[in-house]
């Protein structure tokens, strides 16, 4: 069998790392030729330099170096992205300090996700293993102009490989500390002068670097694994089809709650509320986790989309077709222990459909380069947020919240008669039903106009109409075994003259027992027009200034945990102004931007103290909030040899007038986000060592620390006590170091992730408080292995 020749471009940096178009040098006869790199950002190819929007790349080269697996893996290395894939059915994106930790399906996030163009939303189909990716493109700033849905600040991009028409053949393995391992497959047949098909799978599994001290059950493991299939018709006339289906299938242990307090005897209620100065440091300290099934994280995707695409005389046109399906299946432990009388633990469930439709036509001339089009969008949504619990929690709630013991207190009252009841040791549980269809319609166009040589115009606008219609149903609880003991206390009377007291034994007290109804449907619809103005000035091939005004939008939405809540759209107002610059007699690339958003109304989830409820609950609110900002991109390559690169992110983001319901004044105030972050890297090559290359890339990535308000400590987003601190600067740093044959047949490397084992306490949850058993969670140690690459 005779495998195709391939041009190989050694481009074993990082160096593209994060702003698009650092130029490979390829290895030939000219060592210093440029290879230019095109994005399709404004939803045609262009060169990464020439495009006016502050974005940065990364390609499947620099994913290999840092052992990424999905977007989680990015985190600290683009920054202003923030990615919290710790539930990978229930990931969280936030992008310049924008974006929903909502976990209901009644709303959207600002940051759009979309793969080779087909919308993700925010729920279990956003986040999932890396498959065949050819780059990532991360968009700042709204985005909605040309990637539509949701999109208010910013989009993520992942752009596949296509199918080529030459015989391929790779695979990837990596081995490493617990347990893990990950293998990547890839093969590419042309099938005759017609038909092309590309396969690729891939499975991520680990043992988990966590184990729990009470059952020994290995925590934080990976069991992760998917395929992609596309079939490329090249039919007459330039005509191409490509059909693609994807499978995912994910099986692991849910995300593990580590407890802030010390250990209390099985059967003894913690110390309420909980001492802050008697806090454990989780990262030091045992897991105890329980679960009903036991905790497990679950999802099983599969999609499919037609991807169409034929010249004509005056445009091109583009058809993308898309159906997207997943179930998937969250239960973990709410309370970070495994006693009995604190036992909490939450379940999403959810169902998702999607299908999605886009016509786009494109062209262009010495006068104007166009994109319009028209885009439909389906989803039909369902959730159930399952609370499991038992009687002897609610009888430490009560305790804590009224100072009576309610089920202690029955089983007194029927002791003193004489009575066989217990009202102690049975099973509860509550479910918040949800189901949501969504609509979409849009239209949209986007014209760069050539007003010069050198000075170029944008003007772009999208027009949208969201409707949605929203079912909430919350029965009342499951209590099984209580119901008897209650039907057997009846039969005695001991309920007589009783009545409000055999009605907190027989409603909710966990989810909304104020709702004004058990079941309720909304709908609602909004329309919205948002442009884009943008000038860009080219002083030269290689240096380019520009200044935009975009708008951005999202749709209203409803609060699942609270039934009839609605909340109005939310819009942004972006001010940019930038510079894209690259010198090539020393290439060096510099690009940097200034910007000022302001958002109306932006959808936030919040913990609020209810009126009337001793018990907490999430609320999604609207807050106007502002920021000023800057991006700031370099990379230098002084030698053959050696590229240096660095990045960063600063942002001043606080809110406008915006008061927590039932809770402080956070007008002015800062929303949380660090003023700062960034990345910095360096990467070595040694050339012609056994017949390749040996290289040696180490990065290193910084996040500043949480800024505190007067909300933070009850968010507990910030947290200092002797023991532990949340909301802390993080930093962290990767090794990647190996060898590779010129004819990049044969490859092995050495890869390090938090090579300096720097290791934190994240994302306090003040959920179970009303229980005194806060916890949080911590991030990964150090994990490391050996990668081996084969090319046929």
């Amino acid at each position: 069998m005779k495998f195709a020749k391939r041009k190989i471009a050694v481009c074993t940096s990082q160096a593209i790392v994060l702003m698009a178009a650092w130029p490979c040098l390829a290895y030939a006869d000219d060592q210093d030729a440029v290879q230019t790199i095109t994005v399709t950002a404004q939803s045609r190819s262009q060169e990464a330099q020439a495009v006016p929007i502050p974005f940065q790349t990364m390609n499947a080269s620099q994913l290999d170096k840092l052992a990424a697996t999905s977007l989680d893996s990015l985190n600290g290395y683009i920054p202003g992205l923030a990615v919290d894939g710790s539930q990978a059915t229930q990931p969280f994106y936030y992008l310049r300090g924008v974006g929903t930790n909502d976990f209901g399906i009644g709303t959207d996030s600002p940051v759009g996700v979309y793969i080779d163009g087909v919308y993700s939303g925010k729920t279990g189909g956003a986040l999932m293993n890396f498959n065949d990716v050819q780059r990532i493109e991360v968009l700042k700033g709204p985005q909605g102009t040309l990637f539509g849905r949701n999109s208010a600040a910013g989009a993520i991009s992942v752009v596949s490989n296509a199918p080529s028409d030459e015989l391929e053949a790779e695979a990837t393995l990596r081995g490493g500390n617990y347990g893990s391992y990950y293998l990547a497959g890839l093969l590419n047949v042309p099938l005759n002068a017609d038909f092309d098909l590309r396969f690729n799978v891939v499975d991520n599994q680990s043992n988990g670097w966590l184990k729990d001290s009470g059952t020994g059950q290995n925590y934080a493991n990976a069991n992760d694994w998917g395929t992609r299939t596309a079939l490329l018709w090249k039919g007459p006339d330039q005509l191409k089809a490509v059909l693609t289906w994807e499978h995912e299938s994910l099986n692991q242990m849910a995300r593990p709650a580590m407890s802030l307090i010390p250990v209390s005897a099985s059967g003894t209620a913690p110390a309420f509320p909980a001492n802050p100065a008697t806090y454990v440091n989780p990262l030091n300290s045992p897991l105890y986790n329980d679960g009903v099934s036991p905790n497990k994280e679950t999802r099983t995707f599969n999609g499919v989309s037609l991807r169409i695409e034929k010249p004509l005389q005056w445009a091109d046109f583009t058809s993308t077709t898309a159906y997207r399906h997943f179930n998937s299946y969250n239960l973990e432990d709410e309370d970070g222990t495994n006693n009995y009388v604190t036992f909490l633990d939450i379940a999403n469930i959810e169902k998702n459909t999607t299908w999605q439709q886009e016509f786009k036509l494109a062209g262009k001339n010495e006068t104007v380069d166009w994109v319009a089009g028209v885009s439909m969008f389906h989803e039909d949504a369902y959730q159930d947020n399952q609370a499991n619990t038992n009687t002897d929690t609610y009888n430490t709630v009560a305790n804590n919240t009224t100072g009576v013991p309610l089920f202690t207190a029955l089983n007194a009252g029927a002791s003193q008669y004489g009575l066989p009841l217990n009202f102690l040791g049975n099973s509860w549980q509550e479910n918040m039903y949800n189901n949501g269809v969504y609509k979409s319609v849009a239209a949209y166009g986007d014209v760069i106009w050539h007003l010069q040589p050198k000075l170029n115009l944008t003007t772009g606008l999208r027009l949208t109409r969201d409707s949605k219609e929203f079912t909430w149903d919350y029965p009342t609880r499951i209590a099984t075994a209580l119901d008897s003991t209650i039907a057997a206390a009846n039969q005695y009377g001991f309920f007589t003259g009783q009545s409000q007291a055999l009605a907190a034994l027989t409603q909710n007290f966990l989810i909304d027992a104020s709702a004004p109804a058990s079941h309720m449907n909304l709908s609602r619809s909004w329309n919205d027009a948002s442009p884009r103005l943008v000038l860009d000035y080219h002083y030269t091939p290689d240096i380019m200034s520009y200044a935009s005004i975009t708008k951005g939008y999202q749709s209203g939405g409803f609060n699942s945990e609270f039934m009839g809540q609605q909340f109005q759209p939310e819009t942004v107002w972006n001010y940019e102004a930038g510079v894209k610059s690259y010198f090539k007699s020393i290439k060096l690339m510099v690009n940097a931007s200034v910007f000022h958003y302001k958002f109306t109304n932006l959808q936030s989830l919040t913990l609020v103290q209810a009126t009337g409820n001793p018990i907490p609950s999430y609320e999604v609110t609207n807050a106007d909030q502002s920021a000023n900002g800057l991006d700031l991109d370099i990379h230098w390559q002084p030698t053959r040899n050696l590229r240096l690169y660095a990045n960063a992110e600063y942002i001043d983001q606080k809110y406008g007038t915006y008061t927590v319901p039932n809770g402080p004044d956070l007008t002015g105030q800062a929303v949380g986000t660090p003023f700062w972050s960034g990345a910095a890297g360096i990467d070595y090559s040694w050339y012609d060592v056994l017949d390749g290359v040996v290289n040696l890339d180490v990065q290193h990535a910084y996040t500043g620390a949480t800024r505190c308000n007067d909300d933070s400590a009850a968010q507990m987003t910030c947290l200092s006590t002797p023991a532990v601190t949340i909301g802390g600067a993080q930093n962290r740093t990767d090794l990647h170091f190996g060898w590779q044959r010129n004819d990049r047949r044969w490859g092995l490397a050495l890869y390090v992730n938090n090579l300096f084992n720097q290791r934190y306490v994240v994302d306090g949850n003040p959920v179970s408080a009303v229980l005194g058993t806060p916890y949080a969670y911590v991030t990964a140690p150090r994990l490391m292995g050996l990668q081996l690459n084969v090319r046929m």
